[in-house]
């Protein structure tokens, strides 16, 4: 990618730190979108690591767990990218921060098709680089980022494993039962008739992508493009992991499963916690996380290359 951006920011025995620019390659009519912001660690004396890119949720604060995950993994040899969601502040319209999260269609459709190509354009960017190994590639993503990590996996054979956090498939059903007000918000208000009517047309159109494939099926409504759950069966029988909050406010329960049987049921785990409490539970989340890369990429957990 010869207009990408690199530059040192941060040096330890083990590990070098980066940040990352590159022009979008789905420019919008907002300019803060159209400049994707990543943080590169590259592990030392290596020439052949896996790459991990993390991709937090929407709004700042998720993208501490992110790169705290990246520090732990680069030191077991892991290359990381950690990715800045067009939600994160530095790529957020003021037009969009306005109004969020009662966006348009529209604008859901485009914040999706915008964040996976962002996924796509850094495996591209990694492909052109000679400590990277193009054919370990893995995605780690939180809540939103866990939604776009799903979907680019399922539709980018590069990836090769995905780690979803706190996450679940059916947006409409989460829409609907989500117990946070702000995630009601940003979906339109249905009668039980339409909601109904709604989840028959998307079990209809399931069924039919599973038979004939994605590219295949034109889908009733165009949302259903970027809903995780039309592209769990093309996660099955990969190495996927799932970790989820039991009293998760913003992911019903009922859409996680419902994601997770649809992926053919990959390892998962729940810990006590809310869609942000989760996170008290750090240690155990990372040891998990590193040991399933470390098996994935046939490294062992918590030694380095």
């Amino acid at each position: 990618m010869p207009n990408a951006k690199l530059q040192l920011k941060q040096t330890t025995a083990r590990w070098l730190g980066y940040s990352v620019d590159f022009p979008t390659a789905h420019p919008t009519r907002h300019e803060k979108n159209n400049t994707v912001h990543g943080d590169y660690f590259q592990p030392r004396d290596t020439d052949n690591a896996p790459l991990v890119i993390l991709f937090h949720g929407i709004g700042d604060q998720l993208l501490i767990p992110c790169k705290l995950l990246a520090r732990n993994l680069v030191k077991k040899g892991m290359a990381c990218f950690v990715l800045y969601s067009i939600f994160h502040s530095r790529r957020m319209s003021e037009t969009i921060k306005k109004r969020y999260p009662a966006l348009t269609p529209e604008e859901w459709f485009e914040s999706y098709q915008i964040s996976v190509t962002d996924i796509r354009q850094t495996i591209d960017w990694a492909s052109g680089r000679a400590e990277i190994n193009k054919e370990q590639v893995a995605v780690v993503g939180v809540s939103f980022g866990g939604f776009i990590s799903a979907i680019t996996m399922g539709v980018d054979e590069r990836i090769k494993a995905g780690v979803f956090l706190i996450v679940g498939g059916n947006s409409e059903k989460i829409g609907r039962k989500s117990r946070k007000h702000s995630m009601r918000k940003g979906f339109k208000q249905r009668t039980e008739a339409e909601y109904n009517e709604i989840q028959r047309d998307y079990a209809q159109y399931l069924a039919e992508v599973a038979e004939k494939g994605f590219e295949n099926v034109t889908p009733v409504r165009k949302s259903f493009l970027i809903d995780p759950m039309t592209f769990a069966p093309y996660l099955r029988e990969r190495p996927v992991l799932m970790l989820n909050a039991l009293w998760d406010e913003y992911i019903p329960r009922e859409a996680t499963l419902e994601f997770w049987e649809a992926c053919g049921k990959p390892d998962i785990s729940w810990f006590p916690g809310t869609h942000t409490t989760f996170w008290l539970w750090y240690l155990l989340i990372s040891r998990k996380i590193a040991r399933f890369l470390g098996e994935a990429f046939g490294i062992g957990d918590g030694h380095s290359r």
